[in-house]
């Protein structure tokens, strides 16, 4: 079974990523054209901004949601 779950392992490993660098051109191409105006990708910046704030305004238990996040998406051998 270790063949099997270490494709389903890499797999979503790749689906992550390339959600990630799709954000990422989405992120980029919303600040060259400006937020709204980019079609297939809708409105990412304003989303990621008020994710921002939202987690801004919580304190201390945003400072914990964004270690989880960063613990979740960070690669681990």
């Amino acid at each position: 079974m270790p063949g099997i779950y270490d494709s389903v392992k890499r797999f979503f490993i790749q689906v992550t990523e390339m959600g990630l660098l799709l954000i990422a051109l989405a992120v980029v191409a919303g600040i060259i054209v400006g937020p709204g105006n980019v079609p297939f990708v809708g409105e990412v910046v304003i989303n990621l901004t008020n994710l921002i704030k939202s987690l801004g305004d919580s304190g201390i238990v945003g400072l914990i949601a964004v270690g989880i996040i960063l613990w979740l998406l960070s690669k681990r051998a």
